[in-house]
């Protein structure tokens, strides 16, 4: 038996993968704890049986502007949220590991202080990459902001980490665990294990209408419309509005062969006018404040347009689905290229694109055999490497390496 600490940040997509990895080395016999800002997110996502789960300091609360874009977005990632939120965890990530005396801690490639305290106390240490954007190596065109961030990472590690460490703190030398596999991410650095997405179930809201849904008419002999799914995230409220009223639109001029669902948390789509009816009841586009997104794209949807979000795409993916991908911030331009790339989707611009272009995407993920053919050999791809158990699998090698 060994024991594992889990250190991740408190955003949703960062800790759903790694729900299914410590459900796994649970029903091995092994002990895991967490260690998270936010305890009450961690106990949501992953259940009763999360074990100890050890509350650190979050991040000072700020506000990021909406319109920063590209390298300066990058910036302000770091310096705004990652390098601060790493200087807040990392007294109560040791006071996890003292209390829990942990074999191996798993740190999110954005939690740094599970890496560096680890690295301080002379643990072992494996990163949880839930995104595969760090490996493109996304400053590589950007020297000035590349030596910022060294000088920056140098400065965390010498107040929480081992001033003698030399590891970079989003790349573990024991062990890099990525949620994807080369079919989506292309090339990658040397010692990455590819273990595809972490896929486990989910609590299904009892509320959601299937019935609204028509019979599927994405496949081939089924009657009716296919269905799009529309979801920008759980963080992207405060911006997402204007796309989403697109999306709609877009929709909307194509009920007579696809029906919507758009994911709507922050309640920003106004009723929309039937100007042929005169009211407002829309019969083709349903908008909702959540989805369970797992069940939806299991019982079968025709295409997915989304934010490029990693688990997302990769939900997406996993279910050999294509998608329309309009990237927001973040690792997301760096996913949405992979997705194009791969040939599994069309990429759209967020902040421009109107009716015509996402509708054009739309049409083309789903009257272009192609876009679902990449799709599949993505699907395939994905379970054939592993998943949970899989990471469970090399995590348990590291334990027993440095038992």
């Amino acid at each position: 038996m060994s024991r594992f600490l889990f250190v991740v940040p408190p955003l949703v997509g960062h800790i759903n993968p790694t729900v299914g990895v410590a459900a796994e080395l649970t029903a091995r016999g092994h002990l895991v704890a967490w260690a998270c800002p936010d305890p009450e997110l961690v106990l949501r996502l992953a259940g009763s049986g999360a074990g100890a789960v050890f509350a650190c300091a979050g991040a000072p609360p700020g506000e990021r502007p909406a319109e920063l874009r590209g390298p300066e977005a990058l910036k302000f990632l770091w310096e705004w949220y990652l390098l601060p939120l790493a200087e807040a965890m990392a007294p109560g990530v040791r006071t996890a590991v003292e209390a829990f005396r942990p074999d191996v801690v798993v740190a999110d490639q954005q939690a740094f202080a599970g890496a560096l305290v680890a690295e301080r106390l002379g643990l072992p240490w494996a990163t949880s990459a839930t995104t595969s954007a760090e490996f493109t190596d996304p400053l590589s065109g950007l020297p000035k902001i590349g030596r910022w961030l060294d000088e920056r990472l140098a400065g965390l590690r010498a107040a929480v980490g081992d001033p003698a460490g030399a590891a970079d703190p989003r790349f573990s030398p024991h062990l890099v665990l990525a949620f994807s596999t080369p079919e989506l991410a292309g090339d990658s650095r040397a010692g990455v294990r590819w273990v595809g997405p972490s896929i486990t179930a989910r609590p299904t809201a009892s509320d959601f209408p299937w019935e609204w849904l028509d019979a599927r008419g994405d496949a081939p002999g089924d009657t009716g419309r296919a269905t799009v799914l529309v979801t920008l995230g759980t963080a992207n409220t405060d911006v997402g509005g204007r796309f989403l009223d697109v999306c709609r639109s877009a929709l909307r001029e194509r009920a007579d062969r696809v029906q919507a669902v758009i994911v709507d948390p922050g309640g920003t789509l106004q009723p929309a006018q039937d100007e042929d009816k005169g009211d407002t009841d829309d019969k083709d586009v349903l908008v909702v404040p959540s989805v369970p997104q797992l069940a939806l794209l299991e019982r079968g949807v025709g295409a997915v347009v989304c934010h490029a979000g990693h688990n997302s795409v990769c939900e997406a993916l996993w279910h050999g689905t294509p998608l329309v991908v309009a990237p927001i911030r973040d690792d997301q331009p760096v996913v949405a290229g992979q997705v194009a790339q791969a040939g599994a989707g069309v990429r759209v611009r967020f902040g421009r694109a109107g009716a015509r272009q996402v509708g054009a995407a739309i049409d083309a993920v789903l009257d272009d055999p192609g876009y679902r053919v990449a799709a599949d050999r993505i699907r395939k791809a994905f379970r054939a490497a592993g998943g949970a158990p899989a990471a469970a699998d090399r995590l348990d090698e590291l334990a027993r390496e440095f038992r």
